[in-house]
């Protein structure tokens, strides 16, 4: 029996990319960032409500977040919902996740934000482990490449 899985030929780790999220929930989160501030992390909410497989609306909520433990908690959802999507996407625990993939933002954000405020709340060893994974995942990470 054939094997059928594919062969890589450029001796480098593989690279997953995730799917784009559906165009209905792209379009209202950039309407929800489009808002008054006053009403814009509810507007945001609610795309994350409807939409809570897209990583973008729970970046855009730690981003939006008024403390960081409230920060961290959504950065942290969007982080495991990301490894959940990565391991849907065939990743394997290693290998490539490129920010110039615009799929893959979200979750890279999640990843980023996780890292900040992990610091900001002192858990240290937990910011340093991300910045880590975050870099092995993307080398030419840096923060300004994230849709702030």
């Amino acid at each position: 029996m054939a094997d059928e899985s594919p062969i890589s030929l450029s001796g480098g780790p593989p690279e997953t990319q995730l799917a784009l999220a559906p165009a209905a929930a792209r379009e209202r989160l950039q309407a929800a960032l489009e808002v008054g501030r006053d009403q814009r992390r509810a507007a945001v909410a609610e795309v994350a409500a409807a939409f809570p497989r897209y990583l973008d609306a729970w970046a855009s909520l730690g981003d939006l977040a008024r403390d960081d433990t409230e920060a961290y908690a959504y950065f942290r959802v969007g982080y495991h919902r990301g490894l959940d999507a990565l391991r849907g996407a065939g990743w394997r625990g290693s290998g490539y996740v490129r920010s110039s993939h615009e799929a893959n933002r979200g979750f890279l954000r999640c990843l980023a934000g996780l890292a900040r405020v992990a610091g900001a709340i002192g858990e240290t060893d937990e910011a340093e482990r991300c910045r880590h994974f975050l870099h092995q995942l993307d080398p030419g990470w840096r923060e300004s490449t994230s849709e702030r």
